[in-house]
């Protein structure tokens, strides 16, 4: 009964961060950028530096009219959000927090899972821009197709030169094997990874698939409402996943300079707060690539980045044994 407890416990906690964290990324979206690019509208809502403006945010969506296109496949229509959102609370189970033990579910084979539970989240922007009957969603959607072929590679190569240096495939696993020098030993597959899983969360200077000045919003053009505001809510929940994968692979995860045993899920929300930051600085700091651009990065520089890193991987590996 204790283990049927503990099991529901945890699984609640994720559950609450999933409805709690995405929420505190959008909030502080508003904020960082109403100071960096001097926008004034999200400072007023509620009053004190508007805190209200998430608030206001989401009554605005549960207001508007849902609304289902005519020619739309209605059924993929509205299954598309769902399918963008769930696989990002999947992942979390599966991401460790803290040192003993402390993940929703430890798996042997973590990275495979959370990898693979990612990719299948993009398929939320392939149904959209399919079942939308508008041109300029399919359009968003065969954007978002190429950009998932193109960057899915390099962050799946990257996350294999962390697996080959700690010799395991599982989250907790990798942490235990982590040691200081790994950071600038595998620092160019943190950035392979973490540019690689921007591109796949179509943020900027990646989110051709949904360019508003070309395309008006891509593969989301006919979603309203809350089903819209589902998309958002998976795009920060994104964000969340992203930043505390890149922590726990590249970063140390719950180790730090002091306290990793009682202080450990402090350095991991800490680390991933500060890349979750990092997002959000480069939406406001880059403009938009051109789709070819955005296949070149990958091709020609992240590819051959991830594929040096593995072979310096397994060098030093050699060398060590």
């Amino acid at each position: 009964m204790s283990d049927t407890l503990a099991i529901v416990l945890r699984l609640l906690a994720v559950f609450v961060v999933f409805l709690v964290f995405p929420l505190v990324i959008g909030q502080t979206e508003h904020k960082v950028m109403a100071h960096m690019q001097g926008r004034l509208g999200p400072m007023y809502a509620g009053g004190f530096h508007g805190w209200a403006q998430l608030v206001a945010d989401g009554v605005k969506f549960a207001q508007k009219e849902d609304i289902v296109p005519a020619g739309a496949d209605r059924r993929i229509f509205q299954l598309a959000p769902a399918v963008a959102l769930l696989p990002y609370l999947l992942v979390l189970v599966a991401i460790p927090v803290g040192p003993h033990n402390a993940v929703g579910q430890a798996l042997d084979a973590g990275l495979f899972f959370v990898l693979a539970v990612m990719g299948v989240g993009v398929l939320g922007s392939l149904m959209a821009g399919w079942a939308s009957a508008n041109k300029f969603s399919l359009l968003g959607g065969l954007r978002t197709a190429a950009q998932l072929l193109a960057y899915e590679l390099p962050m799946l190569l990257a996350a294999a030169s962390v697996a080959m240096a700690a010799g395991t495939l599982s989250l907790p696993g990798i942490l235990d094997a982590f040691h200081w020098w790994w950071v600038p030993w595998q620092i160019v597959g943190g950035l392979v990874f973490f540019t690689a899983g921007l591109a796949e969360l179509q943020r900027p200077p990646f989110d051709m698939p949904v360019a508003d000045s070309e395309i008006i919003f891509g593969a989301y053009t006919e979603y309203t409402g809350l089903r819209f505001a589902l998309f958002l809510l998976a795009e920060y929940a994104g964000i969340v996943v992203l930043a505390a994968l890149t922590s726990v692979l590249f970063l140390g995860g719950w180790h730090g300079p002091f306290g990793a045993d009682g202080l450990g899920w402090l350095w991991t929300l800490l680390k991933t707060a500060v890349l979750a930051f990092g997002v959000i600085w480069l939406r406001v700091t880059y403009p938009r690539l051109r789709e070819d651009q955005l296949q070149k990065l990958a091709w020609t520089v992240l590819i051959p980045l991830a594929l040096a890193q593995i072979a310096f991987t397994g060098v030093v590996k050699v060398l060590i044994s």
